[in-house]
């Protein structure tokens, strides 16, 4: 039985793991509670056909490299992931972003992250993913609770991924060649935007737009507005026969509802 082994049972990991079992497999995770029972984590690293992890860097290191980095690269395990970030391409000022175009070494977390799991074995898949939405994680969400900021940033523009496009190409990738691939709807678009639609969805006014300087943002938040880019999915078409089923916020938002 092919046995998947999912650091990080998050947002995503879940999404991919309920995939994954409705196909018959065996799901296993390590979360939170268990990553330091490195005894039992080394024993399902050693009985896992695929191995994914979900878990960004924390500080400058990753923690599942830095604690079963080793054990990951001598497991006998046929297929290795890691869900990385189109953050690393820094800002493309609006570009087309695609597998080959050369990271940005201010996100630098996040830059040694991916190219740490890119070297730590022959077969390892990288998935770059823009921002990641769905049910319960989306503009409706924030619209319903009064969170939504609606910021007026001219020529800003990202990508996204409906976490069940998400999982689909994780999976199609099981089957598929390693390397790195970009999961991406097909039309970026300004945030602006997004959240306009999402509030005529609803039946709403959407919220008026704001100065970026002065919006009350999180950090986080207020850095997204720093970068700007078009993410190109072609690759994981070519090669994992994958297309995004929410080709656009329009059809992905209609499901959040």
């Amino acid at each position: 039985m092919s046995r998947l082994l999912i650091f990080g049972p998050g947002y995503s990991g879940r999404r991919i793991a309920a995939l994954a079992e409705a196909r018959g497999w065996d799901i296993d995770f390590v979360d939170r509670p268990r990553f330091d029972d490195m005894e039992s984590v080394r024993a399902s690293i050693r009985q896992a056909t695929h191995i994914l992890s979900t878990v960004p860097p924390l500080g400058a290191h990753d923690p599942v490299l830095t604690l079963y980095g080793e054990a990951i690269a001598l497991a006998p395990a046929y297929w290795v992931g890691y869900l990385s970030s189109t953050g690393v391409y820094g800002d493309a000022r609006g570009g087309w972003c695609d597998e080959s175009t050369p990271l940005d070494g201010q996100r630098s977390a996040r830059v040694r992250a991916d190219r740490a799991w890119a070297a730590l074995r022959e077969e390892v898949r990288i998935f770059r993913l823009p921002g990641i939405y769905g049910s319960g994680r989306s503009v409706i969400d924030k619209l319903k609770d009064g969170t939504a900021h609606r910021i007026d940033a001219p020529g800003h523009i990202f990508s996204r991924i409906h976490v069940d496009d998400l999982a689909r190409g994780v999976v199609a990738s099981f089957a598929g060649p390693s390397g790195v691939y970009h999961l991406a709807d097909d039309h970026p678009a300004p945030q602006s935007d997004v959240i306009a639609y999402g509030a005529a969805l609803l039946g709403i006014e959407a919220p008026l737009p704001e100065p970026l300087e002065s919006a009350p943002l999180t950090p986080m938040a207020r850095s997204f507005y720093a970068a700007s880019r078009r993410i190109a999915n072609g690759k994981a078409r070519r090669i994992l026969g994958w297309r995004p089923r929410y080709r656009s916020y329009r059809e992905g938002l209609m499901t959040c509802l």
